[in-house]
């Protein structure tokens, strides 16, 4: 059983719950994506959620419908993210809030994200927090624990399975590795979705109209009383890169006597590995 010191109340049996999710909007890596001066060049990019996001949009959706509340979908970054906090709408959630910082922060990482995110929170005084276990662009999966750890709430990563019982109790079978592990704690708590939770749904047409007339909120810093100081990233990236091409194959001729030769001929002057 988990303990953890928090500032929020735990739900009360019969309460709707307050959930909120995470998202991110990510490049999608399915498609083309070039790099200029050692930066993603985003003029012509593909953007969606983040995969992982999507897993967490579809067990906050369950919970909802499941013991009642709402579910407000939050994204850090830019205007253009409007676009994939629409979407998340038409999959069902309730409320979606966009804190642009685009104009106010040059450079930001993890901790900017979770520094935003967790001012925003603490005085929403959620029950469930979901999170994509990593973002495909980034891979670090830091950002949920942090927020967790700021506001002073326990955390379970990479979960498979989420069952909430009467009275906040919790049950989380989490991924590790291939294993499995089961965690006994209680609300509120934040979670990282990893493949395997559920089977994400596509939006549909009345859900699309729907998502138009849904309220979707937009932040700054300035109203969570936050400067550029306060989120200022911790660390920096020096340049981003694409893998080496892959060269063509070559293939062998003659006998299979000299094409054994050949080949062990290759690989030890141009594979090395022998």
């Amino acid at each position: 059983m988990l303990e953890h010191e928090t500032m929020f109340d735990q739900t009360e049996e019969g309460n709707d719950m307050n959930i909120f999710v995470l998202m991110k909007r990510t490049f999608d890596t399915e498609e083309k994506i070039s790099i200029v001066n050692g930066k993603i060049n985003e003029e012509g990019a593909e953007f969606i959620i983040n995969p992982y996001d999507e897993y967490a949009i579809e067990e906050a959706i369950q919970v909802r419908d499941k013991h009642g509340g709402e579910v407000t979908v939050v994204t850090v970054g830019s205007e253009e993210a409007e676009k994939e906090l629409r979407t998340a709408l038409a999959m069902g959630c309730d409320k979606a809030v966009l804190i642009n910082i685009d104009d106010d922060v040059e450079e930001q990482d993890q901790y900017t994200t979770a520094k935003v995110l967790a001012e925003y929170l603490k005085d929403k005084n959620p029950d469930l927090i979901l999170a994509g276990n990593v973002a495909i662009d980034g891979g670090s999966g830091q950002v949920g624990p942090r927020v967790a750890e700021l506001l002073g709430i326990p955390y379970v990563t990479t979960i498979t399975k989420l069952d909430i019982a009467d009275g906040g109790k919790v049950t989380v079978v989490r991924d590790v590795e291939g294993d499995e592990e089961i965690i006994e704690t209680s609300l509120p708590l934040l979670v990282t979705a990893q493949q395997g939770l559920n089977e994400p749904r596509y939006p549909s047409l009345p859900g699309i109209m729907k998502a138009k007339k849904k309220p979707l909120d937009e932040l700054e810093l300035d109203d969570l009383d936050l400067d550029e100081e306060d989120v200022e990233a911790k660390t920096k990236t020096i340049e981003v890169f694409l893998p080496p091409k892959r060269e063509a194959g070559k293939i062998l001729q003659g006998e299979i006597a000299d094409q054994v030769k050949e080949l062990v001929q290759l690989l030890r002057s141009e594979a090395k590995v022998v």
